[in-house]
């Protein structure tokens, strides 16, 4: 039983009612299959890392991974320590990959007790891009146009030493981009706000 796209967003959807939060795992999803195609081009991943998938194919796993990272964090609203955690069972049950469960099992490292430091590149890229989209929202709503089509890897650099800006977001999470995945900063950077402003409809941004 394979677990599709499809059945991803209906589970997000089915457990998240707040639309920002929804907003928030579209953006990680985008983020992580440019991330994915990214890395294969560099020849860092390769087809074999998930069992007879093409590159789409893929790219499709690790979004997915993205999309569901945070689909049951309002169950735990009151006691986020506890995110992730109900989600682990579910996604056993659809037919989940089970690089998409380590990954999402990875990315609440430091957060929840137990949960193992990430390992592969997948997971690497899910803790340090969940945080990474946050700032650039941040950025894009502070714009007067409120568009991510105004933001550049400028703009955001300019704004990752003011700590008092988005100060909720862990930049030493996404800083790790550099030693775990040997992507530079401002690449990084641009990866993912190439790929979110090709959503930004869907971000409302």
């Amino acid at each position: 039983m394979k677990f599709s796209r499809d059945e991803a967003l209906a589970l997000v959807h089915e457990w998240t009612k707040n639309p920002n939060l929804v907003k928030h795992m579209l953006a990680v999803e985008t983020v992580m299959r440019a991330l994915c195609l990214y890395l294969y081009d560099k020849g860092v991943l390769s087809v074999s890392d998930i069992k007879g998938n093409t590159r789409t194919e893929l790219a499709e796993v690790w979004g997915i991974a993205g999309l569901v990272h945070d689909a049951d964090y309002e169950q735990f609203k009151d006691d986020p320590k506890k995110h992730p955690s109900v989600i682990f069972p579910k996604l056993e049950e659809r037919g989940a990959d089970p690089s998409i469960i380590n990954a999402v099992r990875a990315h609440g490292w430091g957060n929840r007790a137990g949960l193992p430091e990430p390992a592969t590149p997948m997971e690497w890229s899910l803790y340090c891009a969940d945080e990474l989209t946050g700032l650039v929202i941040a950025c894009a709503l502070v714009r007067p146009e409120k568009s991510l089509a105004t933001v550049s890897v400028e703009s955001v650099l300019k704004k990752w030493p003011q700590k008092a800006f988005a100060a909720g977001v862990h930049r030493e999470q996404i800083g790790l981009c550099e030693s775990k995945l040997g992507i530079p900063l401002p690449e990084f950077i641009s990866i993912a706000l190439t790929a979110m402003q090709g959503i930004h409809a869907e971000l409302g941004l």
